[in-house]
């Protein structure tokens, strides 16, 4: 048993929680306000469910946008379904919270960015997250190329970078070296 306690295991799945419970609450009563989700995610992650068409075209990542048109949000423990239109085809993906490698509302400039964890004693590799703070500027999820789903919007600027300057804080400052 390690000597020290997993401050960033405790943190990351604290805000994988946070994920899940604004998903649920999007799924029970819709988004509210001008609130919407970018959510990046490891298409090769185990337990993600792709169409073959969407992992060939999003070989690793993919960012998806739940906004106006997006239907069947079911949300459970272990992660999230939901049916997408990709260039005009109906489409239902699953997600599992351990694949999810960012999330972000715009509307509020709220971020997360999920990044693996170096090994500890003798532990497998993790990830990591970092929560919105006023530390360092966020990065913003890669968007996915078109074609992207044709009922999300994508982001207004070229650069890829949240509008307003979210701002995310690394835990490893706060890890042992």
């Amino acid at each position: 048993m390690p000597d020290h306690i997993r401050y960033d295991l405790l943190t990351q799945q604290a805000l994988r929680s946070v994920v899940r419970n604004v998903l649920t609450d999007a799924a029970k009563k819709g988004l509210p306000g001008e609130h919407h989700f970018y959510i990046s995610f490891d298409t090769r992650a185990e337990g993600v469910r792709l169409s073959d068409r969407l992992k060939a075209q999003y070989p690793e990542q993919m960012t998806i946008i739940l906004q106006h048109q997006f239907w069947d949000l079911e949300v459970d423990e272990e992660g999230f379904s939901v049916g997408l239109s990709f260039g005009g085809v109906p489409e239902k993906l699953g997600v599992p919270f351990e694949a999810i490698k960012g999330f972000f509302d715009p509307s509020v400039q709220f971020g997360l960015q999920f990044e693996e964890v170096a090994e500890s004693e003798g532990q497998p590799a993790v990830e990591g997250a970092k929560p919105a703070s006023k530390k360092n500027p966020a990065p913003a999820p890669a968007v996915a190329p078109a074609p992207a789903a044709e009922t999300t919007e994508t982001p207004e600027n070229p650069d890829d970078k949240p509008p307003g300057g979210a701002e995310v804080v690394r835990l490893d400052r706060f890890r042992k070296k």
